[in-house]
């Protein structure tokens, strides 16, 4: 395994090669998506050209110009005017005239932050009128005062609004600023100490907790304040040493992109911390991964990282909701140093209905390469884009237990009731509703209700079944785990999954499944339409199931 300081240079020079390698638009800029990706990319590729250390394929002059261009690009694209309800704020997607795009309030919540890591850690390099640049976007981010606000949802929002006031309350010695961050800082570490993260397995805005106050952290030198933020710290990434498995990122999500799934790829950060798969040839998403690092506690590390003997991780989620008391949501995550099968029992309404219910997932790895990694089935929300599986209607009750996730969709009468399932690409054995896989070192067996349809593409395998009462049950097994129930191939492991299909209700509101740990699986829908769960005839209650 590379050292630290390795992997954080591979990181660097990957990211600038990717820049080098993009054509700049005629605006100065390389993307009018998102501004924040030219203000990351340009950090990278100057970092690269500076580093001595860094091996790089491009020229560190023409890069390092470049690199310059695109931050005064960028800087020239905040709000300076006087007055204006947006001052200091940067637009967020430009458009096809960046100059004119109206401001939004995302960009200056966390690039705001970055930016002052980045002139803290380079700015004497810089040339004296992109200092001055940077210097004035800085003074008018502190003076809009957009972190102005009290703790309310304790999101990320809320946590990176915290961070900007630790940091300029340092950088501009505003002592009262300082005192502010310090009590954010304080309230939201008890909060979520007490009550954990309500944006659960959510990349995109972990990340953001995480760069936020890793950013604090590596520029800060209050102790007061440091030992809150490493305390914030050991738990972020001891949650998320709870859901690791091999550079990917088991259990529900609250929010997913189009980079978590069917296929982790937004893996900078873990590659960083762990170090244990194989960094892809593209990074996505990676923000500023390559410059804040800090250590979990090895403890966590160890643990994420060792899944020879099998761990349940069972969590109860406090979830805010807009107008009542908070809902209690129960995780379910089992992780094998080959699969994790996680889910979460009951369905909430999450941000953009972006969510990522339940699913297997695999190890990243050179056999699976550039595809799928990970299982699942949803029944599709209306309007979705063809291809793009983030999306789910309410119609699912499920029961994950171990290897194993029991699903029902009672889609009502009059919508389409088909449901569509993502598998990884390996080697399949597809029967009349059953399929039998083996990809990486697992072996897959998918049972069905009804018949299916299934189109290989070059990263997955999407499978499609029609008809009204859906239903499916997966499990995932280890090679090992079969090979000691005498499945020693993909053949043999059909074989001994075959005599153990499941017993799906006629009306398609039941089933029940023995699985290959012998536990006697049942998920009913009652009178109500609520799910009803039995483990081995004991009555699974959500909140019994859950501590």
């Amino acid at each position: 395994m590379l050292s630290l300081e390795k992997r954080s240079r591979q990181v660097v020079g990957k990211v600038a090669a990717q820049a080098a390698a993009r054509e700049l638009l005629p605006s100065g800029l390389w993307s009018h998506d998102d501004i924040r990706d030219n203000f990351y990319y340009a950090s990278y590729l100057y970092a690269a050209a500076e580093d001595p250390e860094i091996r790089v394929r491009f020229d560190r002059d023409e890069a390092r110009a470049t690199a310059i261009g695109v931050f005064g690009r960028v800087l020239e694209l905040q709000d300076r005017r006087a007055g204006s309800g947006t001052y200091g704020h940067w637009p967020l997607e430009l458009g096809d005239d960046p100059q004119s795009a109206e401001p939004d309030p995302l960009p200056i919540e966390l690039m705001g932050s970055l930016m002052l890591y980045f002139v803290e850690r380079c700015g004497d390099s810089l040339p004296p009128e992109l200092q001055a640049s940077f210097e004035a976007a800085l003074q008018a981010v502190c003076d809009s005062r957009f972190y102005d606000r009290p703790l309310d949802k304790y999101d990320h929002h809320e946590a990176k609004h915290t961070a900007a006031k630790l940091l300029f309350g340092a950088y501009y010695d505003d002592a009262e600023l300082l005192e502010d961050g310090r009590r954010s800082l304080k309230a939201l570490l008890a909060h979520v100490e007490a009550r954990g993260l309500h944006e659960y397995g959510s990349q995109p805005w972990f990340w953001h907790w995480v760069q936020a106050f890793t950013c604090v952290r590596l520029l800060l030198s209050d102790a007061d304040i440091t030992d809150d933020l490493k305390r914030m710290l050991d738990l972020l990434w001891s949650e998320r040493s709870l859901h690791y498995i091999g550079g990917a990122w088991a259990g529900p999500h609250a929010r997913q992109r189009s980079e978590d799934t069917p296929k982790d790829a937004g893996v900078a950060f873990d590659y960083l911390q762990y170090g244990d798969f194989r960094l892809p040839p593209q990074l996505k998403r990676a923000e500023y991964a390559g410059f804040l690092f800090y250590e979990a506690p090895e403890a966590s590390r160890i643990a994420a990282m060792d899944r020879l003997v099998p761990v349940e991780v069972k969590k109860k989620i406090l979830k805010p909701q807009p107008d009542g008391p908070d809902r209690e949501l129960h995780s379910y995550t089992y992780l094998t140093d080959s699969y994790a099968v996680g889910g979460m029992w009951e369905r909430s309404e999450e941000f953009d209905n972006e969510q990522h219910r339940w699913d297997v997932t695999l190890p990243l790895s050179y056999e699976l390469g550039s595809a799928a990694n990970q299982a699942y089935f949803i029944h599709p929300a209306p309007g979705q884009a063809e291809g793009d599986l983030r999306h789910s209607s309410p119609f699912e009750a499920i029961l994950p237990d171990r290897g194993a996730v029991l699903a029902l969709y009672p889609v009502p009468e009059g919508q389409d009731p088909s449901i569509v399932g993502v598998l990884p690409k390996g080697e399949w054995i597809r029967e009349e509703r059953a399929l039998f896989g083996q990809a990486g070192g697992a072996y897959l067996a998918v049972y069905l209700r009804h018949g299916y349809e299934a189109e290989e593409s070059d990263d997955r395998v999407t499978v499609r079944s029609a008809g009204p009462g859906g239903a499916v049950v997966i499990e995932a097994s280890g090679i090992e785990e079969a090979e000691s129930l005498d499945a020693e191939d993909l053949e043999g492991f059909a074989d001994l999954m075959r005599g153990r299909a499941p017993d799906f209700g006629a009306d398609g509101r039941s089933v029940a499944y023995r699985s290959l740990h012998s536990r006697r699986l049942e998920l009913a829908l009652g009178a109500d339409g609520e799910p009803q769960a039995k483990i081995d005839g004991t009555a699974a209650a959500f909140g019994d199931y859950v501590k």
